[in-house]
């Protein structure tokens, strides 16, 4: 029987290891700061992209890159094993890589769904399974629920998605956990905002322009989480080596419909702002039109059917106290910091 001292030190060792992460979709906004923090942390982090992926936010030379094609399970089992060959497996897997916007909506289960399956199908077939498989899904898997009470969404709710993005995720995660003792984790962040992403900088530069746009005269309580916050939860989960738990993800806090937008005019010095509400059925008419002559120009449209559905949800609040319990998560960004931070990192970079 070891003495309790080596047994303290075998831990120790154990924990202070450096750590072999891989990152898919690490070119993606928040694959790019998960790089980052795990640089940070000192872990040996490789980037897992396609080729054509972008790698002006993963300059730093520690960075290992291997490329990974999840639409030919050919070919990224073959990229698996000759990996496996020379550097050997990873400790951690955060699975980043999805889609977010499609031009046909079965692109999302192709793109969310069916590549996660190749990819963990792959990595059983080659004996590669990590010690975790944190999976990055979303609040949207349990779409419009609780809008009568306005609670919580929580852990133990039924699931019902009313958008394709949303299913194709919670098609993924149902797959992962029914893997008889797959080391999963799964994080469901709420609106992900921060420098780098695209879509609430849109907001920015609507209002810099001094309009500002709003749907339905209904309540709406919406949440967010900083991305350096959800990057902090997700290593929390690495530190703790949880397996088989799902998460929320937001800041704890719960804003009205104006927050975010008043909180940019603020940061741009309280410019003259039109706000605007559109009844959610024009926005509806709007929203399909869009779709319609974006698929006929061959392109995705910012603004299509699932968008509607998910600017009409009027409940985004989630019960984060498995993670916060769990975890021991907390967060450093409210809304107001959080802001500040993006816009002046917008001004930086000459978006604004």
């Amino acid at each position: 029987m070891k003495p309790m001292w080596a047994s303290m030190w075998s831990r120790l060792k154990e924990r202070n290891r450096i750590m072999k992460i891989l990152i898919t979709g690490a070119s993606g906004f928040i694959g790019s700061f998960l790089v980052e923090e795990g640089l940070r942390r000192g872990d040996e982090v490789w980037a897992g992209m396609r080729h054509s992926s972008s790698r002006r936010y993963l300059q730093d030379k520690r960075i290992r890159f291997v490329e990974l094609d999840f639409s030919r399970p050919s070919a990224l089992s073959d990229q698996l094993s000759l990996h496996q060959q020379i550097y050997g497996t990873w400790d951690v897997v955060i699975h980043c890589a999805g889609v977010t916007k499609c031009l046909h909506k079965d692109d999302f289960m192709q793109g969310n769904y069916l590549y996660t399956k190749h990819f963990v199908e792959a990595l059983q077939a080659l004996e590669m399974v990590p010690k975790q498989f944190i999976y990055v899904s979303s609040l949207s898997v349990f779409g419009p629920i609780r809008e009568k009470e306005y609670t919580p969404i929580r852990v133990e709710d039924t699931p019902a998605p009313n958008t394709a993005y949303g299913e194709s995720k919670l098609e993924s995660e149902r797959y992962l956990q029914s893997l008889p003792q797959f080391p999963y984790v799964l994080f469901r962040p709420t609106g992900v905002y921060g420098p780098r992403e695209k879509d609430y900088f849109l907001m920015a530069k609507s209002i810099k322009q001094h309009l500002d746009f709003a749907v339905g005269y209904k309540r709406q309580d919406l949440t967010f989480i900083y991305v350096k916050d959800l990057v902090k939860a997700i290593y929390l989960s690495v530190d703790k080596r949880v397996v088989r738990r799902a998460y929320f993800v937001s800041d704890g806090n719960v804003y009205t419909s104006r927050a975010f937008s008043d909180l940019i005019q603020k940061e741009l010095g309280n410019p003259y702002v039109i706000h605007i509400k559109c009844p959610l059925f024009i926005l509806k008419v709007v929203s399909l039109l869009a779709e319609k002559v974006a698929a006929q120009l061959g392109k995705s449209s910012t603004l299509n059917g699932d968008k509607y559905k998910i600017m009409k949800q009027r409940n985004w609040q989630c019960d984060i106290s498995p993670l916060v319990n769990e975890l021991g998560y907390r967060p450093d960004y409210n809304l107001e910091r959080g802001v500040k931070e993006i816009v002046a990192w917008y001004k930086n970079e000459k978006w604004l």
